[in-house]
This record gives structure tokens, sequence and C-alpha cells, in this order.
């Protein structure tokens, strides 16, 4: 981590649930919290508790030099709607198996 830059996850309670187009993508009541220095709180999600079954994997790939190297999913609709840390740095190896959708209710 640089000066002034920190990560934390930690396992959350909350009901989480993300929607698209009035079709519910995942819900789930074991989310991690990851908190990032100048972002907002994100809710990585079980894989189990997704249904990446509506999802199609995208060419996107991203890197962060803090979590490591992103793959994404889209709709239809919605490209790279969702991300994914196939093998995140250690700092952050919670994540692996967990899905991060940009906009989630918390219900």
């Amino acid at each position: 981590m640089t000066a002034g830059h920190r990560i934390t996850v930690e396992q959350g309670t909350e009901h989480v649930r993300a929607v698209h187009g009035g079709q519910v993508l995942a819900e789930s009541t074991r989310p991690l919290l990851l908190r990032e220095t100048g972002c907002p709180v994100r809710y990585y999600l079980p894989v189990e508790d997704v249904r990446l079954d509506l999802l199609t994997p995208s060419d996107t790939r991203t890197h962060c030099p803090f979590k490591g190297d992103a793959s994404y999913w889209s709709l239809p609709d919605a490209p790279d709607l969702v991300w994914t840390y196939p093998d995140p740095k250690p700092e952050v190896a919670a994540i692996k198996d967990h899905v991060c959708f940009y906009e989630v209710e918390v219900v």
C-alpha cells in the first residue's frame, strides 16, 4: 500500500441485492465490505449468490495496484456491469470467488 492508501475487507451481515432492469442478479446475506481510501464502500458477494447464468464474460480487464487484475461480466444492455478479482493480491485475498456490482440495494 502507498502512504495514505488503505483497504480493509470485513464480513458483513447486510442483506444485499443487485437488480438490473427489474431482474434480480444477486442476493446475499454474506457480503464482504471492502473499504478503500477515496472510494465508496463496495459489496463483494459470494459467487454462489450471483446469477452468473444471466451474465456474459467480457473481454474487459483492468489492473488495480492494490487489488490485482479484474475481469468483468456484462448483460446485453449493460456492458461491464460487474467485476471480480480471480487472483487478488494477498492483502485482499478474501475477495477471491466474490463478485462486485457497481450498484446494489441494501435491504
